[in-house]
């Protein structure tokens, strides 16, 4: 009996993506096998025929297949080519006849304790970066980082002692990272601490969340910036602290506004999300004597300081804590690129190794095989290098945006003094920077506007975030006169 043969035209390609082509391939072909649109001992289109249908070299092809057969998805017959194999390598999806939804969104809601969704977040367009003039903030420039250097590491960390090593489950960090932090990002923060007292997290947020669940296991009274970052102002509210946010002003935040009875404040002073003003030694002095007068803590978030090139950052918030009263989260994530998450929380011994069993009961503890490839990439100079470069290029974007502010009725309100990735810009009074940002992305820009940021009532709506780590210093010019035009015709 001749076997049925699987037409060229069930298969395609994403010719819009950049994942390689023959790994396109590969997974049309397994998706077809599970699916059961290609069944055991079915004959697959020859490599002629697909490559045509395709539009792609025949040796690609044949090489996707060949993968396949060692894969033991397909085999190979004399005269016949390849053949969908009858395998327990492809255990196949049932298809069709599927129940329909059960509506029970009632039920749901009467147990679910918050709507999440309708939170105050920051939220960037899925498409941002097909767009021309992407001013968004914490994303990557694949133009800067160093791809190849970063396969080399990931190399090395799938090695057989390094793969054995960190495939097991024992809920530790990897020795080499801990190192790392304690040995080179730690003293450039002025800051001294011993193993025991570093917990490698799944980003800064992460370990921002950590601290926040120790904390709010009693009752906490909680205080943030206003503006601030809105995750972490969420975060304590879901946990159910009760939050008082202290306004800024352009020295960050002024400790004698906090209120008595705070028990935790927390709070960005090197550089203050969103606005970038560096809180001065004397605020940071009476901050810790106030928490150490009123018996409450801090929770500092140390973003971006690698991003210093204007001058030196200043020493961290918990480089002068002498009464160990400040937990201190810090993140690869701003540097590397946001999908690693990898960040790092720092503080006392016996809090530490409260957040670890935390840690163990939420994830086990991140991925080894992500932090040796990181301690890798970090402990052979990649790391270093990528930041010269970035450094170099955000100076260049910095200074064209502020030249193309300067033509325009943007004020720019804000901006990191030691460098950063982003300046915090107002615009004349009564700008709606949220329909601002919406018509916008008519003329191909994307800003953040500021309102997530501010908590409470009758908060400003003239303010909004420009990012520039992702957006190339050609373009900043012409993306800085669309929004000064779209602004002026309002």
């Amino acid at each position: 009996m001749a076997r049925p043969r699987i037409a060229a035209d069930v298969f395609f390609l994403d010719r819009a993506s950049k994942r390689p082509l023959q790994t396109q391939i590969r997974e049309t072909v397994v998706a077809s096998i599970l699916s059961k649109r290609a069944l055991p001992g079915s004959l697959m289109p020859s490599s002629r025929k697909l490559a045509e249908h395709l539009g792609v070299a025949r040796m690609t092809v044949t090489l996707a297949f060949q993968e396949l057969v060692d894969q033991g998805f397909l085999t190979t017959q004399s005269r016949s080519g390849y053949v969908v194999a009858d395998s327990e390598a492809a255990p196949r999806l049932p298809m069709g006849n599927a129940a329909a939804p059960i509506e029970n969104s009632n039920l749901w809601q009467n147990v679910l304790s918050e709507n999440l969704r309708n939170r105050r977040r920051i939220i960037k367009p899925k498409n941002w970066r097909s767009m021309p003039y992407p001013f968004v903030f914490g994303e990557m420039d694949s133009t800067i980082f160093k791809h190849s250097a970063w396969r080399e590491c990931v190399r090395q960390a799938m090695g057989t002692r390094d793969f054995e090593l960190m495939a097991s489950n024992e809920a530790t960090d990897d020795p080499l990272l801990v190192d790392y932090i304690l040995s080179r990002m730690l003293p450039r923060r002025g800051i001294s601490a011993g193993r025991e007292q570093v917990l490698i997290t799944v980003g800064a947020q992460n370990a921002i969340w950590l601290a926040i669940e120790l904390l709010t296991r009693t009752p906490l009274n909680a205080v943030c910036e206003n503006p601030c970052y809105p995750d972490t102002l969420q975060a304590l509210r879901w946990c159910g602290a009760s939050v008082t946010t202290v306004d800024v002003d352009e020295n960050g935040l002024p400790p004698d506004d906090i209120p008595m009875g705070t028990q935790a404040v927390f709070v960005t002073p090197s550089h203050h999300a969103p606005t970038g003003a560096t809180l001065p030694r004397g605020r940071r002095e009476r901050l810790l004597e106030l928490a150490q007068a009123r018996d409450f803590v801090i929770v500092e978030d140390d973003y971006e300081f690698e991003m210093s090139f204007i001058e030196p950052p200043s020493p961290a918030l918990k480089a002068i804590d002498k009464d160990q009263r400040v937990l201190y989260a810090g993140s690869f994530s701003k540097a590397l690129f946001p999908g690693l998450r990898l960040g790092y929380l720092v503080g006392p011994e016996h809090v530490i190794a409260e957040a670890r069993e935390l840690r163990s009961l939420m994830l086990r503890h991140p991925p080894g095989h992500l932090q040796r490839t990181a301690a890798y990439f970090l402990a052979q100079g990649h790391y270093d290098l990528l930041i010269r470069d970035m450094r170099r290029q955000f100076a260049k974007r910095r200074t064209a945006i502020v030249e193309a502010l300067e033509k325009t009725d943007l004020e720019m309100a804000g901006a990191a003094r030691f460098g950063g990735t982003s300046l915090w810009i107002k615009a004349p009074n009564g700008t709606d920077t949220e329909m601002l940002a919406k018509a916008l992305l008519d003329d191909g820009v994307v800003i953040e506007p500021g309102a997530p940021f501010f908590s409470g009532p009758d908060q400003p709506t003239e303010f909004f975030r420009l990012g520039y780590s992702s957006i190339s210093v050609e373009h900043i010019a012409e993306g800085i006169r669309r929004i000064g035009a779209k602004v002026s015709a309002r």
